[in-house]
């Protein structure tokens, strides 16, 4: 199983504003509404992994972004909201390790990650095979962080940089294991 993480940070490595707010994402000019290979990347994935705070961002969206399956980690939702049970999966009280082996058993190949409290989860137990940072010039000075502490440290090496359009940068990183 191969576990990915596609995320946009800012400068100052925050991927949201201290409430949440994705806002500064739509002041990057985008004229020809390129995706920058998120569709691409999404096909790719068999699932998606996701923490409540960034469903319940992707629900107020009003569409339904996903094709795909998608679980949701959460030990506060009791019931998914109405109209999102066929579309998500509510998972709750679990070890990442044991919802990985789950998703294997179930067939799962390639994972997509999402949601920052569920990446620094998943990196602290070292699950993480891939990270695709897209980097936003914008200094939040405050907000959600992509990384957090954690107990061991992980070395990745950089498989690729792109440029998108005028502004953005991507990286793409794989996990090197010894």
């Amino acid at each position: 199983m191969t576990i990915n993480v596609y995320i946009a940070t800012s400068l100052d490595g925050y991927i949201a504003t201290v409430d949440g707010g994705l806002e500064w994402l739509d002041e990057i000019p985008n004229p020809d509404q390129n995706d920058y290979g998120f569709a691409d990347f999404i096909d790719r994935m068999d699932a998606l992994v996701m923490g409540r705070n960034t469903f319940e961002k992707v629900v107020s969206f009003d569409v339904w972004l996903y094709n795909k399956p998608v679980f949701v980690l959460s030990n506060s939702l009791q019931t998914l909201p109405e109209g999102y049970e066929e579309k998500a999966r509510l998972v709750t009280g679990t070890v990442m390790k044991k919802l990985v082996d789950q998703l294997r058993d179930e067939g799962f190949e390639n994972l997509y990650i999402d949601g920052g409290q569920v990446i620094q989860s998943f990196l602290e137990e070292d699950l993480v095979d891939r990270l695709i940072i897209t980097q936003v010039p914008i200094l939040l000075g405050d907000g959600i962080p992509l990384f957090g502490t954690l107990s061991k440290r992980l070395k990745f090496s950089l498989d690729k940089t792109e440029r998108l359009g005028e502004l953005l940068v991507m990286n793409t990183y794989s996990r090197l294991r010894e």
